[in-house]
This record gives structure tokens, sequence and C-alpha cells, in this order.
């Protein structure tokens, strides 16, 4: 007897797509925010720039965790399969979760709040960009390792449906990386290129 995606995936849950909507609005919208609106920001706090990128943190933060409730909730309504209810399965589970929040504790840790959220779009510089674990593991430890929490609560719950959102999430977190990757590195490269002219003038 074969299996049809209406089998594995309840398509006319609205929960379902309201998560799918929820995980495409919020890079779409921090991108925004920090790329176009920083100084609007910053002038909104008097011209503080860094109580300004923490307030975006808030906000980013607080919209992550309402994702994550919508996730948890799209997979409530979505039918089980018993392929991935075994033992196994589950240990699975435990280490694409853990594996996940290390890679993006780790790079929150090495990044501090204001590296974590934008604050270079703030004008927030480190003194250099980091290449530390976990970025000499992947240059994307917080989108990756979050994916990989996603998938290992789709195991642990045993929803074929968290498949099609996880893979979902890959997809929108490459579109974001492919914005704010040249977009960051664009910044540090004018850093760079300030410093060596103000070090000519300087000799």
């Amino acid at each position: 007897m074969s299996t049809s995606i209406t089998d594995l995936v309840d398509l006319n849950q609205q929960s379902l797509l309201i998560a799918a909507a929820s995980i495409a609005f919020n890079p779409l919208f921090w991108n925004i925010v920090a790329q176009y609106h920083n100084k609007l920001l910053t002038n909104i706090f008097g011209g503080n720039s860094r109580l300004a990128c923490y307030f975006l943190a808030i906000v980013i933060f607080s919209l992550g965790i309402f994702r994550d409730h919508l996730f948890k909730e799209a997979l409530a309504d979505q039918p089980k399969h018993p392929a991935l209810e075994s033992d196994n399965v589950k240990l699975a589970a435990y280490a694409l979760f853990g594996v996940g929040n290390v890679l993006v504790v780790t790079s929150m840790w090495a990044l501090g709040v204001t590296g974590t959220y934008l604050g270079d779009y703030f004008g927030i510089l480190m003194d250099e960009m980091v290449t530390g674990f976990p970025f000499n593991v992947t240059d994307a430890p917080m989108y990756y390792g979050s994916t990989l929490s996603f998938l290992g609560a789709t195991l642990y719950y045993g929803k074929p449906a968290g498949f099609f959102l996880t893979a979902w999430i890959f997809i929108v977190y490459k579109i974001a990386l492919s914005y704010e990757n040249p977009f960051t590195a664009g910044i540090y490269a004018r850093k760079e290129a300030a410093e060596k002219k103000s070090g000519k003038k300087a000799q």
C-alpha cells in the first residue's frame, strides 16, 4: 500500500501554514530593520546605537521564542509516523538537539549580545571577525545549529511534517545568509580600509 504526502502531512491544518509564515518572517524582519532602519532605531533611543541594538536583540529573541512555539503547535496538529517512534530515532533526536544547541550557545558566547544581534549594522564592530569555534566548523553556527535543533524536535515528536518545516527553515536561512554575509563583509572591509587610510595619515 503506497503512502502519499497527505498521509504524512496534514496540509489542511492552518497551524502548519502559520508556522511556515513565521519562519519566513523572522529573518526578513530583522534584516530589513537592521539594514535599513538602524538609524531610525538609534534616533528613537536618543542616538544610543548600543541601546537600539539591545532593543532589537530583545525583539528578535522574542520572535524566535514565538516561532518555536508555533513550530511545536504545528507539530501537535500533525500525524505521527510509526517509523519515527523507535528508541534509535529518539537517540538521534537528542544528539541533533544537543549538537544544534552547542552551535547556537557557543556562537552567542563568542559574539556577545551585539555581535549576535546585528550590532555591526549599528556600527558596533568587533576588533576582528570571529574565526574560532564554532565558526571554524561552519560560517553560520547560529543558523545551522537552529536547523539541527528543529530536525531533532521533528524526530523526537515523530511528526513527518517537521521535515517539511525544517527544510523550509534551512532554505530561508540560506537566503538570509546570501544577503547578510556580503553586507557584513562589506562593513568590515570598509572598517579595514579606513584603518589603513588612518594609519597612513598618522605616518
